[in-house]
């Protein structure tokens, strides 16, 4: 059994742990709040804008969208990947990249396997791993570190923007993000998620046999519409994600400082215990030193 000392020095090492724990799950909660707050405000919205522009799609006439994939770029595809850039969150970062490769597998393997295939990382975690684990696949790092607590609708439609133009000018002929959705503190909902070409509604579907009445005409507000919406959809992702991290992140240092509870109640008893076996042994030597001396005597 370890001497007193070294069970002390554990004890001290594990409470300190267990205080850094503690403080980073408020943190995160905090912070969670926040984020929780946006999504949740963000997403009905969101979700509607995204359902009104799938039915106007699909009710167009066809040489006025702007969002079909074109034959000469069908073999490049885009994929945007979401991840935090600080770890301490559970397996959050590790299922999301486990999306990815799943969904490179699933949808992208010729294309990958020709050469065509670009990722976006938002996010140090998924930079780092595909930069290391899959040097044949472009990696454009520019917005690793551009989700800050700063973060606002304007960062994010900067890069959608961005997307949009490289889709429509033929540089990529599909661009897919792999993001997390937040349903709860204990929960993340991990997904790939078309981006471009926008995904239309199925004729059959009651919500979408609209006649609809374009003012001041279809092109133009197309043209509007289409690009606002998906900026909207970007930056739904983007605070889904951090959301989910916040959450992740409390739940993990939340079982970090119930384990340093659990470790320091063992440490507690082994402490006892050793302190026990030291005076039974001094009590011992005492008792055999008197013993020994009255023999001699």
């Amino acid at each position: 059994m370890a001497n007193l000392k070294e069970v002390r020095e554990r004890i001290g090492s594990v409470m300190s742990t267990q205080q850094i724990t503690k403080a980073m799950k408020m943190v995160a909660a905090s912070k969670l709040r926040r984020s929780q707050q946006t999504i949740l405000q963000l997403r009905p919205y969101a979700n509607k804008l995204k359902s009104m522009l799938s039915n106007i799609l699909a009710n167009v006439d066809s040489e006025d969208d702007e969002t079909e994939t074109n034959e000469d770029t069908a073999n490049t595809a885009l994929i945007v990947l979401i991840t935090s850039s600080r770890g301490l969150c559970g397996a959050f970062n590790s299922n999301l990249i486990k999306t990815a490769v799943q969904f490179i597998e699933e949808k992208y393997a010729d294309i990958h396997a020709k050469g065509g295939l670009t990722m976006l990382c938002i996010g140090k975690k998924g930079y780092d791993f595909f930069r290391r684990r899959y040097p044949n696949i472009k990696i454009i790092s520019d917005y690793v570190e551009v989700v800050t607590k700063d973060f606002s609708f304007n960062d994010s439609e900067v890069i959608s923007q961005k997307l949009v133009s490289q889709f429509n000018n033929g540089t990529y002929g599909s661009i897919d993000i792999v993001y997390s959705q937040f349903k709860n503190a204990a929960m993340q909902i991990f997904t790939a998620e078309q981006f471009l070409p926008v995904q239309k509604a199925e004729k059959s579907d009651e919500d979408i046999n609209a006649d609809f009445i374009f003012e001041p005409d279809q092109e133009k507000i197309l043209t509007y519409l289409v690009p606002t919406i998906l900026k909207t959809q970007f930056y739904k992702t983007i605070i889904d994600t951090a959301a989910s991290e916040h959450g992740a992140r409390m739940t993990a240092m939340d079982k970090a400082t119930e384990n340093a509870d659990e470790m320091l109640k063992e440490l507690r008893v082994n402490y006892n215990k050793a302190r026990q076996e030291s005076i039974t042994r001094e009590l011992s030597e005492i008792v055999g030193g008197a013993a020994a001396l009255e023999s001699a005597g």
